[in-house]
């Protein structure tokens, strides 16, 4: 490792791994939750919730006919709210795959619809500009060889688990493989595989979960890099490493390992569901939004926020009308995003720093009244304005009128006052872009 790798922040991100610097940069991405279940529009997870029996469910797979899918659409929608990259589910836990897979018959090809609509969704997304993801569940509940257990949607089914008793997880396990192999071979260049996921550590009893003794999950890993050396990968194949990736909630502080900031994602939804749920009202705010995009970058991390079209392939309304609202508040404020990360200094109260370099921004989610203290940047500042309109804004310093030792300065280096206006400007979450000194 040269002098150089050494020096940078994410020097422990191993470099078999993939390179992360893209993702460091890109900071926002889309993730698209769809599958059959956009059918039954209750939740992803309503094969195992509702405990439906694999003949049952396939009546979704049967009327799935999403003959309103337009790809480009959501593309365009996604490069609008300032979205950079996107991780799209090849597979969710119901075992159907969206692709024209060979390994099996319960693909979207055999569907009423017959295309295989992830290489238009890959086509359309490359067009735009964003890199391409692929989420792949390593949980299969349609899978003849999957064997039970308790996330299982027939866990509770005593004929079921009799008639399972001779499944083998080592010939699921070559599934697995096999269509891993076939996503990494068929779609031109792959930037992020996001494995959905390890539950070793769990035990019902009479059963345990599945964790890297079951997906082989370091031949798996050897198979993705032999066909896609620069691909990243998350965290979830139980070998402790990769894009570390929080679901719905925000970490408190900038995660750390061994002294040094891991690369990380948080993975959230619009409104507690990853898949279309027609009766879910919980939205976020786009306020709301906006400030966990300006929290994760404050803290090192990206954010992969979530949509779920529904099963005639169209996104709705309320999650287009966040992405538009995103978007707005990235017109003007992306460069506070794109590329920067946590910064040294402490921010006031109800405010959150990003950094880039000489550039110091301030993300003030609270308005105060007529002043905000910045404690630490006395003569520091260069110059202060608004990010929405390049207007300045007027500052003041304070020194501490006393001898400051060693030990103190770090404290006691002074504050910087900026003079806001009352009215709140139009943005969301106002920036101020402090340049500072070299």
């Amino acid at each position: 490792m040269s002098a150089q790798e050494e020096s940078t922040p994410f020097a422990n991100f191993p470099k078999f791994y993939g390179d992360p610097t893209w993702l460091l940069q890109d900071r926002f991405g889309l993730f698209i939750h769809w599958g059959l279940y956009a059918a039954a529009a209750r939740h992803e997870w309503v094969m195992n919730r509702e405990q439906i029996h694999p003949d049952v469910y396939r009546k979704y797979f049967e009327h799935f006919e999403p003959d309103l899918f337009d790809p480009t659409q959501w593309a365009r929608a996604a490069k609008a709210a300032g979205m950079k990259y996107f991780v799209v589910t090849t597979k969710h836990h119901e075992g159907f795959a969206l692709w024209d897979s060979q390994l099996t018959d319960y693909k979207v090809t055999n569907t009423p619809i017959k295309r295989d609509l992830l290489r238009e969704i890959v086509e359309a997304f490359r067009h735009e500009g964003l890199r391409v993801g692929f989420y792949h569940s390593l949980i299969d509940w349609h899978h003849p060889d999957f064997p039970l257990d308790g996330l299982h949607p027939q866990r509770d089914a005593d004929d079921f688990k009799a008639m399972a008793a001779h499944r083998k997880i080592s010939r699921y396990r070559t599934y697995l493989h096999g269509q891993v192999r076939e996503l990494l071979s068929n779609y031109g260049k792959i930037d992020y595989l996001w494995f959905d996921f390890s539950y070793a550590h769990q035990d019902w009893g009479w059963s345990k979960g599945k964790g890297a003794a079951d997906w082989d999950s370091k031949e798996l890993e050897q198979l993705i890099f032999d066909l896609q050396p620069d691909i990243l990968l998350n965290d979830r194949l139980d070998l402790n490493r990769g894009v570390v990736t929080p679901e719905q909630y925000q970490p408190s502080t900038p995660l750390m390992k061994e002294g040094l900031p891991v690369v990380w994602e948080a993975c959230q939804t619009m409104n507690g569901s990853w898949g279309y749920d027609r009766d879910n009202l919980d939205w976020k705010s786009v306020d709301m939004l906006i400030k966990m995009l300006i929290d994760s970058v404050s803290k090192n991390g990206n954010l992969l926020l979530n949509i779920g079209p529904n099963g005639r392939g169209e996104v709705d309304p309320a999650s287009l009308d966040r992405l538009n609202g995103l978007g707005k508040w990235m017109r003007l404020h992306s460069r506070a995003i794109y590329g920067a990360g946590a910064s040294s200094f402490q921010p006031p109260v109800d405010c959150r720093y990003t950094q880039k370099g000489k550039r110091l921004y301030l993300h003030i989610f609270s308005w105060p009244f007529k002043h905000v203290h910045l404690p630490g940047l006395a003569g520091k500042v260069d110059y202060a304005q608004f990010l929405h309109d390049a207007s300045e804004i007027c500052m003041e310093e304070h020194v501490p009128n006393k001898v400051i030792t060693s030990t103190e300065a770090e404290s006691e280096t002074g504050t910087v006052t900026l003079e806001l206006p009352i009215q709140k400007p139009d943005p969301v979450v106002p920036v101020i872009e402090l340049f500072l000194k070299e």
